[in-house]
C-alpha cells in the first residue's frame, strides 16, 4: 500500500468487488442498490484501510448533496436566528449542513438564492418569513422545478399554492391578544402595522383590529400607522405618532396618544420603546405596548413587552422534518400564547 490517500479502486480491490459496487456502497447511488453482504465488506474494508469519501462523488452518485438552505430575510433579527438555530439541530440530527442565506427583504435575492439552490443540488431549501402580496410566478415557479427535481421545499409562513409550509396563525394569535388587553381595561388603541402589501403584517393587523371591532374598540384608520418590519421602522412610526399627538413630555397619559400600541413584531415594538423614552415619556406610564412573536432577547428588556409567543425553534424544527418529508403531512399550523408582561398593566377607570 502506497504512503497517499487511500483511493476507491484500492477499497474495491481489498474487498474483492467492482469500483463500481464500491462506488455504489459507499457513496450511495439514486438508481441503483447493493446487495447487504457486500455494502458491509466495502464498508468494513473501508473503515479498516481509512478511506474518505469524496463528498464531490457522493453528490453525483446520489443525485443531492448534503446541504439544507434556509433562507430568512433578516439573520441579525432573533426571529429568524431562532428559527435557524431549530432548523440546524434538526437538520444535524438528519446528517445535514445547513447553508444560510440572508436576502435582506429583497424578493429578487430570495428568487437568487433558490435557483442555487437548485444549481448546486442541495437536499432541501426552506424559505423563512412572509412576503409581499402576491408572491412572484418566479419564486413559486422556481420552487416547483426544485421540488420536482428532487429537493425538498419548506416554507414557513404563508403558503405557497401546494408546497409544504408550517403555517403560523397570526391572526388568532393578534385577535388573542386584543381581547386580553381590552380584558385590562384598555379602550384606545394603536398599531404600528408594518409594510403596505407583506402578508405576515397585515394578518396580524387585520386579527387584532378585527378582535377589537367585534368589542367596539377598533382603532380609528389614522391610527394604524405603516412602517418597515424593522426596529427602526417602528421607533419611526412611535415618534410619528408621539409627535402628531402633541405631546413631548411626561404628562401622565395627558394629550391625544393612545392608551396602548400594538407593534405587529416585537423588534418593531422595541423600536417603539425607544422613541418613547428618546421623547422623554414612558412605557407604561404614558403609553402602553405590545407586540408579537416573543423573541428570546425580551429578557433583557425593561420593562417587560406584552407578546404572542411563538415557538420559533419548533417552528424550524417543523419546517425542516416537512422539507424531508418526515412527518407524514403536508403542512403544519402553530398558534401563539398570549404573554402578559409589565409593558401593558391593568388600567383603572
Amino acid at each position: 500500500m502506497s504512503d497517499g490517500p487511500v483511493t476507491l479502486s484500492q477499497v474495491a480491490r481489498e474487498a474483492g468487488v467492482s469500483l463500481a459496487t464500491a462506488s455504489r456502497a459507499i457513496n450511495g447511488s439514486a438508481t441503483r442498490s447493493v446487495r447487504e453482504d457486500l455494502r458491509e465488506r466495502v464498508l468494513e474494508t473501508a473503515r479498516r484501510l481509512d478511506y474518505s469519501p469524496d463528498p464531490s462523488a457522493q453528490a453525483m452518485a446520489r443525485g443531492r448533496t448534503t446541504a439544507l438552505g434556509l433562507v430568512v430575510h433578516d439573520i441579525a433579527d432573533p426571529y429568524f436566528s431562532t428559527i435557524a438555530a431549530g432548523v440546524a439541530r434538526a437538520a444535524e440530527h438528519e446528517g445535514l449542513i445547513v447553508t444560510l442565506a440572508s436576502t435582506e427583504h429583497s424578493p429578487e435575492r430570495e428568487l437568487a438564492f433558490v435557483e442555487l439552490a437548485r444549481r448546486q443540488r442541495s437536499r432541501a431549501i426552506i424559505l423563512a418569513g412572509g412576503r409581499l402580496a402576491p408572491t412572484s410566478d418566479a419564486l413559486e415557479a422556481a420552487l416547483k422545478a426544485f421540488r420536482d427535481a428532487g429537493g425538498g421545499v419548506a416554507l414557513i409562513g404563508q403558503p405557497v399554492d401546494d408546497l409544504p409550509v408550517v403555517k403560523v396563525a397570526n391572526a388568532d394569535g393578534a385577535a388573542d391578544l386584543a381581547r386580553a388587553l381590552h380584558g385590562l381595561g384598555y379602550r384606545r388603541f394603536a398599531v404600528l402595522a408594518g409594510p403596505t402589501g407583506h402578508r405576515t403584517a397585515a394578518d396580524r393587523t387585520d386579527g387584532f383590529t378585527g378582535a377589537l371591532a367585534e368589542l367596539d374598540s377598533a382603532p380609528p384608520p389614522d391610527d394604524i400607522l405603516t412602517c418597515a418590519f424593522t426596529r427602526d421602522g417602528g421607533y419611526s412610526a412611535m415618534t410619528a405618532l408621539i409627535g402628531r399627538s402633541g405631546t413631548s413630555a411626561p404628562s401622565g397619559r395627558a394629550g391625544h396618544l393612545p392608551e396602548l400600541v400594538f407593534a405587529v413584531n416585537d423588534v418593531m415594538a422595541v423600536g417603539a420603546m425607544a422613541a418613547v423614552r428618546d421623547a422623554g415619556l414612558s412605557v407604561p406610564d404614558d403609553v402602553a405596548v405590545a407586540g408579537f412573536d416573543d423573541i428570546h432577547t425580551l429578557r433583557d428588556v425593561t420593562p417587560g413587552l406584552t407578546t404572542v409567543r411563538i415557538p420559533l425553534a419548533e417552528v424550524g424544527a417543523l419546517a425542516t422534518a416537512l422539507a424531508l418529508g418526515r412527518s407524514g403531512q403536508a403542512d403544519a399550523r402553530v398558534r401563539g400564547e398570549v404573554v402578559l408582561r409589565e409593558s401593558t398593566p391593568e388600567r383603572t377607570r
